[in-house]
């Protein structure tokens, strides 16, 4: 096996390590809304950081994008909205399941998701019951969603020894969000599909292989970021209970600990995309099939080590966490099921 395909390994578990742990800086911060915090953690993840990228990477920024063709930033800047909108879920997926449970949930939907719906758009499910690489595909989405029931009941376990009390847990509200964040949160592999011509003329301007994928972020998260922020906005001026100006007039000491918390978690929430950008760089084209599924699969992984590391399940008996590995095996072996179909 070659040298590059242990490079793009050691990238995607760097991006899905970084990605797992961006909820726990967001859990140190005091006194600010949900709202308040997510705006400002995407203000790095999403604008600054792929802009600073491209500033870096571009020999002129506005003549790069100016010279692309409008269809193709509209495209692809819908779809990032389309990503947007399953962020946004995301992040309250995070809050109201925790790490543990919320990454796995969220990851094995995305997962069912990301790989049933495009050949349904595409009139193509029907193709795959009759291959065998569909087959495969089909195997591992089902085993994912086996893998979910587990992680889920293990979250019923904790819900009932910790009492619905504890924290902001909130198990039917966070799988309703999970399956809505999995079925929208698509939209990324469709925009990095439909920013190839970005990426071409990255690489057509000078920018190493290596890097080519990243310039394509500023389009993608602008998009979802327009959704991100104006979700925010509206509950920060529509909700009685919240406020920005209040979060805003925090004494100095909390807003620095507040923006250093959000910093530090939007720049792990980014660094999940610049390093697949670069794990999928350094793996060959033929075997670009890995790439996702190992995102996926070391994802949930890592939120699950994380999830316990963080002590989201300390004091809860043996049975359930037992029961959360478990359904983390088997949604990680329903990544790699997916990623033999498209092998075949």
């Amino acid at each position: 096996m070659p040298i590059n395909i242990f490079a793009g390994i050691g990238c995607h578990t760097a991006g899905a390590a970084s990605a797992a742990s961006f909820y726990a800086p967001i859990q140190r911060i005091k006194k600010w809304s949900w709202e308040t915090t997510w705006l400002v953690v995407g203000l790095f993840s999403w604008i600054l950081l792929p802009l600073a990228t491209s500033l870096v990477l571009l020999p002129d920024l506005h003549a790069f994008y100016a010279s692309l063709s409008p269809d193709v930033l509209l495209k692809v800047a819908l779809f990032g909205a389309m990503w947007g909108i399953g962020n946004v879920n995301y992040g309250l997926t995070m809050r109201y399941l925790g790490m543990s449970l919320g990454i796995g949930v969220a990851m094995g939907v995305t997962l069912a998701a990301g790989t049933l719906v495009p050949p349904m758009i595409h009139g193509q499910f029907g193709a795959m019951l009759h291959t065998k690489a569909g087959l495969w595909t089909v195997a591992g989405v089902v085993v994912a969603l086996i893998g979910v029931a587990i992680v889920t009941l293990a979250g019923q376990l904790k819900e009932k020894q910790l009492g619905k009390g504890s924290g902001e847990f909130n198990l039917k509200l966070g799988l309703a969000l999970a399956v809505f964040c999995g079925i929208f949160s698509a939209g990324m592999s469709f925009a990095i599909d439909a920013a190839q011509p970005i990426k071409a003329a990255a690489l057509a301007v000078g920018v190493k292989p290596l890097y080519a994928g990243l310039p394509c972020y500023l389009v993608i998260m602008g998009g979802g970021a327009i959704i991100n922020f104006g979700y925010c906005l509206f509950r920060l001026f529509t909700r009685p209970e919240l406020s920005l100006k209040a979060d805003l007039s925090q004494p100095l000491s909390i807003l620095a600990k507040n923006g250093g918390m959000s910093a530090v978690a939007g720049t792990m929430w980014y660094l999940q995309f610049f390093f697949y950008a670069w794990g999928s760089a350094c793996i060959p084209q033929n075997m670009a099939y890995v790439n996702w599924m190992l995102l996926m699969s070391l994802y949930v992984l890592c939120g699950g080590l994380i999830g316990l590391a963080v002590g989201e399940w300390k004091g809860v008996a043996a049975k359930p966490v037992r029961l959360l590995w478990l359904g983390i095996a088997i949604i990680v072996l329903a990544a790699n099921l997916v990623g033999l179909g498209m092998a075949s």
